[in-house]
């Protein structure tokens, strides 16, 4: 069973093409440097550039996977939630290719994809239900609990802003580069804290609990304290130098991750499972990861990631493999 997937949800053009449940190959054209720019994605440009992308992709993945399309026995593509400009983009190719090839189309949901991006490279018994799943996005924290593979409960979720917005926010306020969490990952991992707070154990910026025992997130209060900061520096240095920008890089990015891991973990305690999952773009955060992995250890929790860090951002393996467990289900 042969399987061509399509993900254009925002600014990345990807085509996968799987056999079974193993990937053949993908490519992956990124408009970064086009977005850079605006520091955020215009969607009638994202879309256009989609446009101009998607069948050299195609041809590409065809090509190095060595396969025709007449060998596709399914076609998916993802289909809500994302841009709708930039969606409409590849669910025109993919409805288009099914009615050509009379073959029959998964519109595949953008979150569940992002989930199962976990199976990529992993055994299905690898992967214990049930279990809590943190999504981390752009628009989205969410925690879900899932009794089973396709079961997807939403327990919290963000009231305001999300901690990828917050990434790119920040970037943008010490006037870096879009999108904002890779540079300020770099940043904060350059910095060597030394100061008087950090040895007394100190933050600079608070950490948002909102209500005991629920575990919903919010991280505009974040985003203004750490505006509040850098104001500060500018006002009493004329400037923000670089030792600055790492030691806020370092702070906020601390601020964030507490509480994530923190509200993950706990969240899972909470609904006596044994297993936490983590997804989408910041799940490739290495802080991130390391402090979920530390505290779940504590807990006697098992914590699974996506294998690869191409797999926590928008590909369209993630498509693929969650078509391929679709079409299982139905078998």
């Amino acid at each position: 069973m042969k399987i061509l997937a399509f993900e254009t949800s925002c600014d990345d053009t990807s085509v996968a093409i799987f056999e079974d449940n193993k990937l053949l190959f993908m490519d992956t054209d990124s408009q970064i440097k086009i977005h850079n720019i605006t520091w955020w994605v215009v969607p009638e440009v994202a879309a256009r550039e989609h446009a101009n992308s998607i069948f050299w992709v195609l041809e590409n993945v065809l090509k190095n996977a060595k396969v025709s399309l007449k060998d596709i026995d399914y076609i998916a593509v993802t289909k809500t939630p994302g841009l709708m400009p930039s969606l409409l983009t590849g669910l025109t190719v993919a409805r288009s290719l099914s009615n050509i090839l009379d073959k029959d189309l998964l519109e595949i949901n953008h979150i569940q994809a992002h989930i199962f991006a976990n199976y990529l490279e992993r055994k299905d018994e690898g992967i214990k239900y049930p279990l809590v799943c943190l999504t981390v996005s752009w628009w989205h924290n969410e925690l879900y609990f899932m009794q089973d593979m396709f079961s997807m409960i939403r327990l919290w979720w963000t009231t305001d802003d999300a901690s990828w917005e917050a990434f790119d926010k920040v970037a943008k306020m010490m006037w870096l580069w879009y999108p904002g969490w890779p540079i300020i990952s770099k940043l904060a991992s350059d910095y060597s804290p030394s100061s008087k707070r950090e040895s007394e154990g100190g933050n600079l910026f608070p950490r948002v609990w909102l209500k005991k025992d629920e575990f919903d997130f919010s991280f505009s209060g974040l985003k203004s304290a750490v505006k509040r900061e850098i104001d500060k520096r500018i006002k009493e240095n004329w400037e923000l130098n670089l030792n600055d920008k790492k030691e806020i890089a370092y702070e906020f990015q601390n601020a964030v991750i507490d509480v994530l891991a923190y509200k993950l973990i706990n969240a899972a305690l909470k609904k006596w499972v044994k297993t936490v999952m983590l997804a989408w773009w910041v799940s490739a955060n290495d802080k991130l990861i390391e402090t979920i992995n530390k505290m779940a250890i504590e807990n006697n929790l098992n914590f699974i990631y996506p294998k690869k860090k191409i797999y926590s951002w928008d590909n369209a393996a993630m498509v693929g493999i969650n078509a391929y467990y679709k079409l299982k289900k139905e078998a």
